[in-house]
């Protein structure tokens, strides 16, 4: 995720921005296309954007994806990609609503936030989101932190190695002793007066996303065994750090259950 704004204006609570009273609308999608999944969730902005007067509640919204897919950033280059094998191997390509790098959705479980953005600034909607992912990965289980710092993302987009979301991390996003857990990335819809943000993420379950290097456009085999360490080094899944696999239904209760209680907010199913 990069985000690009101060987060010293006034922030107010989630529930006031969220729209329907504090009532939000969740759900388990399971299993879809990855260019079903991204229509989803900008069509759920949209709505919120479009409704008058945000009487529409927001959205909170966990799913996966099937086939596994890759999926680039809003203005990443689909040449960084080797779209042939991806189609050997069964493997969709599709571009999200949102910014960033590519990702590999694989063995994973994705959550979506829609909602008005109140008062709050990029930064401020970032990191109250890592705060209910956060409480949610306690609920099952796992103590994570929370980076610090801000990459400069200009200058590591300019090198072939940045072409994976997971091999750096911005400030806010969730880490296991020091590995990236959660990889986000968020975009506003509206004219400033009653902007929506849209913000989904990946809660790496498995280690079947660092088969993305793969797949990347990179004939310098040196560099690509760099991507693939760094990808190694820098990533953690849910089943390495629990040491069983993770069962998906579960997670998103806990997820859910993590959103809740960290906004005060109510969930009907969607």
């Amino acid at each position: 995720m990069q985000a690009n704004a101060a987060s010293s204006e006034p922030r107010g609570s989630v529930a006031e921005a969220g729209g329907g009273g504090g009532a939000w609308k969740c759900g388990y999608s399971g299993p879809l296309p990855g260019a079903d999944n991204m229509r989803r969730d900008e069509a759920s902005a949209r709505l919120l954007q479009d409704a008058p007067d945000q009487a529409l509640p927001s959205v909170l919204r966990f799913y996966h994806w099937s086939p596994w897919a890759i999926s680039l950033g809003h203005h990443q280059s689909i040449d960084d990609i080797d779209t042939d094998r991806c189609a050997a191997d069964g493997i969709d390509v599709v571009r999200r609503p949102t910014g960033g790098r590519a990702i590999l959705h694989a063995e994973e479980l994705t959550y979506c936030v829609c909602m008005y953005t109140g008062r709050r600034s990029i930064l401020n909607v970032y990191n109250d989101i890592s705060g209910a992912l956060v409480l949610g990965l306690q609920h099952f289980g796992v103590t994570v932190s929370l980076e610090k710092s801000q990459p400069d993302f200009r200058e590591e987009y300019r090198h072939a190695s940045s072409i994976p979301c997971f091999t750096s991390s911005a400030r806010y996003e969730i880490a296991w002793q020091g590995r990236k857990l959660v990889g986000s990335a968020q975009r506003r819809f509206g004219d400033g007066e009653r902007d929506v943000v849209l913000q989904h993420g990946s809660i790496l379950c498995g280690p079947a996303h660092k088969r993305l290097t793969e797949y990347l456009r990179i004939h310098d085999p040196a560099l690509r065994a760099r991507v693939q360490r760094d990808m190694e080094r820098k990533t953690v899944d849910l089943q390495e750090i629990t040491g069983g696999t993770v069962d998906a239904g579960h997670l998103a209760a806990c997820m859910k259950r993590g959103f809740e209680e960290a906004w005060g907010i109510t969930c009907d199913p969607a």
